[in-house]
């Protein structure tokens, strides 16, 4: 017999059963994948569970502690240092867990023996005798005084072994259907973390310099700021409809506040606005356009539009990244919906004969204030009187008046015919429009209105 000192200095007092037998088991799992060889099994057999996989064997040499090149340059394996089956090792002892391990190259067990050199010191050691079946294909562990609870308990610490449905594989890892009222977070497989609050679990296949700088020893506690930058990437590429529906109907929820952790993200947000786009009729609003809008809200969703409400930045957002988009997969903001909306509006012309007398009176006058100004400016061939006018696209008010250059005629509300001042002083200000070819609120518009108002003031002084 051999002895093999395992050398170790720091227990993991925190680490339970469950823990040390993850360790047995990731190590199995990165041995298939390294080897490519049958899925490993766990089985009890007597008073024994045993844990084994069909790679090249374990050799007493795996317990040195170093890092493993060959899982340090391949990705999706789990383990990198080389020390999680020693910590596996002293957690089995340190809980009266027997363990013999057997493969071609000996069968291991533990005990407690002088240190080398030093024999006023006693540490565990890795006991090596001649291989058991020196023809054994892999290696196999065997576990004794160990709870069924102990076993199955580890093995939930691995999605292969868990019930979670896989909704999306992307580049960066996949999404999963939450399987309980928790989030889980895999790291090649591996349970690092749970979150309380999240839409998903995932399973992280790229790490990062910050993710892998984060796994620690014990893989456990890893704190959400080294996963979160990979998950938000992960969200943002998938595009299947089953991800884009939960991550929309979890955006609709904003306005309740009863959203999960992931649509915090604006990035998110705008992404699950995007497939929401993709896969049905929404418009998104903020609370503003509901107070100054309310009745085109209430008409955008009587003609069959889903009503979202969302925070000012991603509207923002949106407003942004639309710059971008083309035709149908541009994201309908509240904005949008109006400019659509009036793009094919229909006026209900009121022909003047139809006018009553008092309408007919003020709506003559028209010809008198030509005169006044010089004359009929010559691109307006038509004053037209409509019952209903576009919403303005900022105020969401109706307008009073409206110059259509296109088609060369000035649009006047009808109300606006109940008074002289009213009537005369839209139609000023469209003929200003229609002068200057100028919009509201510039300079060349300003000058223009100002030099008409000039004009009729000189006539009545």
């Amino acid at each position: 017999m051999k002895k093999f000192d395992l050398n170790i200095e720091k227990i993991l007092e925190n680490w339970e059963v469950k823990h040390a037998v993850r360790e047995i088991i990731a190590n199995a799992l990165d041995e298939q994948f390294l080897t490519n060889t049958d899925d490993i099994k766990i089985f009890k057999q007597g008073n024994e569970w045993i844990i084994k996989d069909f790679g090249r064997g374990l050799k007493y040499e795996h317990f040195t502690q170093k890092e493993n090149d060959e899982k340090l340059t391949t990705s999706g394996i789990i383990g990198k240092f080389g020390i999680g089956l020693k910590d596996a090792m002293a957690t089995f002892e340190r809980k009266g867990i027997l363990v013999r391990i057997m493969s071609k190259y000996g069968d291991i067990t533990l005990g407690r023996s002088q240190k080398s050199g030093f024999d006023d010191l006693v540490t565990l050691h890795a006991y090596i005798t001649e291989p058991s079946n020196p023809y054994m294909v892999g290696t196999e562990f065997h576990l004794s005084n160990i709870s069924d609870e102990d076993i199955s308990a580890g093995k939930h610490l691995f999605l292969k072994f868990n019930s979670e449905t896989v909704l999306e594989q992307v580049r960066y890892g996949s999404v999963l259907r939450n399987s309980d009222s928790q989030g889980k977070i895999y790291i090649n497989g591996v349970l690092v973390a749970t979150e309380e609050n999240f839409l998903f679990s995932y399973n992280i296949t790229y790490l990062n310099p910050t993710l892998k700088k984060a796994l620690n020893r014990e893989r456990t506690n890893v704190g959400r700021t080294a996963y979160a930058g990979t998950i938000k990437s992960i969200l943002l590429e998938c595009n299947s409809e089953e991800v884009g529906k939960l991550l929309s109907d979890d955006l609709s929820k904003f306005s309740y506040g009863d959203n999960h952790d992931e649509m915090k993200w604006v990035d998110v947000q705008n992404h699950a606005a995007e497939i929401m786009n993709k896969y049905k009729r929404v418009v998104f609003v903020t609370h503003d356009d509901i107070g100054n809008g309310m009745d085109l809200v209430n008409e955008a969703r009587e003609g069959g539009a889903e009503i979202v409400v969302i925070p000012t930045n991603l509207r923002n957002k949106i407003v942004e990244e639309n710059q971008n988009r083309d035709g149908d997969a541009k994201v309908q903001t509240f904005h949008e919906f109006v400019q659509e909306r009036n793009q094919n509006f229909e006026y209900k012309f009121i022909e003047p004969y139809n006018l009553t007398e008092n309408e007919k009176r003020i709506f003559n006058l028209k010809e008198r204030l030509f005169q006044i100004i010089g004359g009929r400016p010559y691109n307006v061939h038509e004053i037209k009187i409509s019952e209903t006018l576009q919403k303005d696209e900022y105020t969401f008010r109706s307008a009073l008046g409206l110059w259509e250059a296109e088609h060369q005629r000035i649009i006047i509300l009808r109300t606006q015919l109940n008074s002289k001042s009213t009537f005369l002083g839209v139609l000023l200000h469209e003929m200003a429009h229609a002068i200057s070819g100028a919009s509201d609120a510039t300079r060349t518009f300003e000058n223009e209105l100002t030099h008409l108002l000039g004009l009729v003031a000189s006539q009545v002084l």
